[in-house]
């Protein structure tokens, strides 16, 4: 098998684009549609040619691409079942529990409602990546325009049960916003402090701060830690439950 090769490249105001490609099978996806010629200009600066795209929800900024790119290329679009009829020009319905072969690699789909109630992810699990979306960011998660906080923090626990060493690949470069919020809810958090001036340091460097790892996020990101006695301490919410926490948590970033 080869292996799956990923470039990434930034388009639009904060987006992250992905192109995935097996060249065993000749095969190009690209995760979402956020910016056309963005896209246009990736594919030839790896002089790969577009098959397949692949969409996590409905969003413009995730899927507003999908037509004019169909048209030109006339690729095959895999999107969430759950939100089909908001997918432009889908022919692939895909939900929690399936797995999509592209090419010789294999994606778990798992439905992560809560950003939107369509929103899926895929989890390529021999090849140690997943690509997530607006599920979940670098020290952040989705606003919840769509679902609940329940809903969220159990989408958030399926990701939070892959390897630690999953790379994840989100659709945003949000994260020294994030690790500013992250601050205020568990400044006490040794891990975070470190991670908070790494991105820093990132930043100004004009370097991205993504792919992450399941792993670190587990131990910095806010979102993925409302069992954190500190972060209960800080919110005011000692003894309440996961979802509780959460829910304080996403409110004050909303408000952030």
């Amino acid at each position: 098998m080869s292996e799956l090769k990923i470039h990434m490249f930034p388009c639009l105001s904060d987006n992250y684009c992905y192109l995935l490609h097996d060249s065993d099978a000749e095969l190009t996806a690209v995760i979402d549609t956020p910016d056309v010629a963005a896209i246009e200009h990736a594919l030839d600066d790896t002089d790969w040619t577009l098959t397949h795209i692949i969409n996590t929800h409905h969003h413009r900024d995730h899927a507003g691409g999908n037509l004019e790119l169909k048209d030109k290329t006339g690729c095959t679009i895999v999107g969430p079942r759950a939100d089909a009829g908001r997918i432009p020009g889908i022919d692939i319905e895909v939900g929690d529990g399936d797995s999509y072969a592209f090419g010789t690699h294999q994606a778990k789909v798992y439905d992560t409602p809560g950003h939107t109630r369509g929103h899926i992810v895929y989890h390529f699990e021999d090849d140690g990546v997943a690509f997530v979306g607006d599920t979940l960011f670098s020290m952040g998660c989705g606003r919840l325009f769509e679902g609940t906080p329940q809903q969220m923090w159990n989408s958030l626990q399926k990701l939070m049960a892959w390897p630690d060493d999953t790379k994840i690949y989100c659709a945003h470069e949000y994260t020294q916003t994030n690790a500013r919020f992250a601050l205020t809810v568990e400044p006490q958090n040794q891990d975070l402090v470190r991670r908070a001036k790494e991105v820093d340091r990132l930043r100004a460097e004009g370097k991205p701060t993504i792919p992450t790892t399941i792993g670190l996020e587990k131990r910095t990101n806010p979102f993925l830690r409302p069992t954190s006695k500190d972060l209960k301490r800080t919110v005011g919410l000692t003894g309440a439950s996961d979802v509780e926490v959460f829910a304080e948590t996403r409110r004050r970033k909303d408000n952030f």
